[in-house]
């Protein structure tokens, strides 16, 4: 099965290269390219790719606001492309529903890697770049919000393999790994992923591992 993807990068050079790699690898389609956030949301608009690689400094509208557009119309899934420097950008991301985060200095292989893992539905990507990010926004901050009330009262009426299946997304593992961890078909853990997202009214895997990391879970 063939992944359709929308490329959205300022820098043209930057974006020649990521194209490239993504073209020679087998089973991806560079379906579009964009130049600035407004083009990335109009092209999934038109061509609903399965996933939009994105960076955050983009002009006319940023990487964030544009996840934020894509991630709530249901266009595709984002992979956000950050250098990890600018926090408040990569927060927000993670706030609008991207999927995953790849650092811009990745080799091939790890693009490539990571945009099949995010196609697949697993949204945790590299778990070097997802336990650091996790860490990063895990830790107590004067200046973030807390959770919700409606979200800490969501995660109380969980069940004990829900609380369980959320503990796992926390510590960064897949669906494999949580399916052996709680001796489950990968199937079955899948299911308890997307409800667990539902239930919690989240937008990806990886909020919900940054929530289980924020309560403790």
């Amino acid at each position: 099965m063939t992944i359709t993807v929308v490329v959205a990068e300022d820098q043209s050079a930057v974006r020649a290269g990521l194209v490239l790699i993504l073209r020679s690898a087998a089973g991806i389609e560079v379906v579009g390219e964009a130049a600035d956030g407004e083009e990335a949301v109009r092209l999934a608009r038109e061509l609903r790719p399965d996933l939009v690689l994105m960076d955050v400094q983009m002009p006319k509208l940023d990487g964030v606001s544009a996840t934020r557009e894509v991630v709530a119309e249901g266009l595709a899934d984002v992979l956000v492309l950050t250098t990890f420097d600018l926090d408040e950008y990569v927060f927000g991301a993670l706030r609008a529903g991207a999927a995953g985060f790849l650092l811009k200095n990745a080799e091939a292989a790890e693009l490539i890697g990571a945009v099949r893992t995010v196609a697949r539905g697993e949204g945790l990507i590299a778990p070097s770049v997802t336990r650091r990010l996790i860490a990063e926004f895990a830790a107590p901050r004067p200046a973030r919000a807390s959770v919700p009330p409606e979200t800490t009262a969501a995660v109380a009426s969980l069940t004990r393999r829900e609380r369980e299946v959320l503990s796992a997304l926390g510590e960064g593992l897949s669906n494999a790994e949580i399916a052996e961890r709680l001796e489950m078909a990968e199937s079955t853990a899948k299911t308890h992923v997307s409800r667990l997202l539902g239930k919690l009214e989240l937008r990806s895997r990886l909020q919900a591992a940054v929530l289980a990391q924020e309560l403790g879970i």
